[in-house]
């Protein structure tokens, strides 16, 4: 069955419909040897070419998309290669063959929390425009007294270097002294942009969990360093999030459990990304079948606070 070949190509990752589009114009992509035009249709069978080099025929057609939840410890970069050698989130990924990770958003170094992962580059790039206004949630640990004037400025916005922020929601989950929680909401993904709101009102962030992105939260027993895949509710809620109807085929149910990552990165990646603390005020899903075999207690230096009851995680 033939595509339209923006479509394809916006799947397969390389950059957005409206990206590829200005690529085919630019003359870079060529379908069986010619240069494609705006609007053209690719069957399986052809070979598509981006500036002279192919890709192959499972990238672009026919391949299953797959979407996975991963739990980032800090410790990791979300990054393919680091040249000081440090530890990275596709170490512990599940291999692909003709397809790519995609990561939706980033997450600092020294952050923790829910990460999504597709091979569907038109899903991710969907879930990150600033278009779209995905919520995403962060549990936080600050360090110094917050007063109300504090709260409502972070409300309201502050001027930061690349321009106005605020949170759109803040929600004190309690806590004593060092160890005092809230969870923020905001609908765009700047760098350290949570972290950089609260050193504005001369604050600062011990601890930073993403619980939620769109309609997926972080399961509560899932541990640091483990990944899921998405089941068909989630995988249908995540695409009309993104203003995408749902896949023809979805994950197999079989496949949404929890995977630890490979013992040897294990072993490789421990001393740089010790097991972390959950905040318990995250979201908390029904846990996948099998899940209490499969998902081993966290350490816990310090917990947050139990949210109040009926307050989303």
């Amino acid at each position: 069955m033939s595509e339209k070949l923006q479509k394809v190509l916006a799947r397969v990752g390389i950059g957005s419909r409206r990206e590829m589009e200005r690529w085919i114009e630019e003359g870079r992509i060529s379908v069986d040897g010619a240069r494609a035009t705006l609007g053209q249709r690719v069957d399986p069978g052809q070979s598509i070419s981006i500036d002279g080099r192919p890709l192959s025929a499972g990238a672009t057609h026919g391949a299953r998309q797959r979407t996975i939840i991963y739990h980032k410890p800090d410790g990791e970069l979300c990054t393919r290669d680091d040249p000081a050698g440090r530890p990275t989130i596709f170490d512990r990924l599940p291999v692909l063959r003709n397809a790519r990770w995609i990561t939706v958003g980033r997450l600092d170094f020294n952050t923790q929390g829910l990460l999504l992962l597709t091979t569907d580059g038109e899903l991710a790039n969907r879930l990150m425009h600033p278009s779209q206004e995905i919520e995403r949630e962060y549990a936080v640990r600050v360090l110094g007294k917050v007063d109300s004037d504090m709260l409502d400025r972070l409300k309201a916005g502050i001027d930061l270097e690349d321009g106005p922020a605020h949170f759109d929601t803040i929600v004190d989950v309690g806590g004593e002294g060092a160890n005092h929680w809230y969870h923020v909401t905001l609908k765009e993904g700047r760098q350290r942009e949570v972290r950089r709101l609260w050193e504005a009102v001369g604050l600062t962030v011990s601890r930073l969990v993403r619980v939620r992105y769109g309609p997926i939260s972080l399961p509560r027993h899932m541990h640091a360093g483990h990944w899921r895949e998405l089941d068909r509710d989630q995988t249908a809620a995540l695409h009309a999030a993104a203003g995408l109807p749902p896949p023809a085929r979805g994950p197999n149910t079989h496949k949404s459990r929890e995977r630890p990552a490979r013992n040897a990165v294990e072993r490789r990646s421990s001393k740089h990304a010790p097991r972390a603390d959950k905040p318990r005020a995250a979201a908390r899903p029904a846990p996948a079948r099998g899940g209490k075999k499969h998902a081993p207690k966290l350490a816990s230096r310090s917990k947050p606070p139990r949210a109040p009851r009926g307050q989303k995680g």
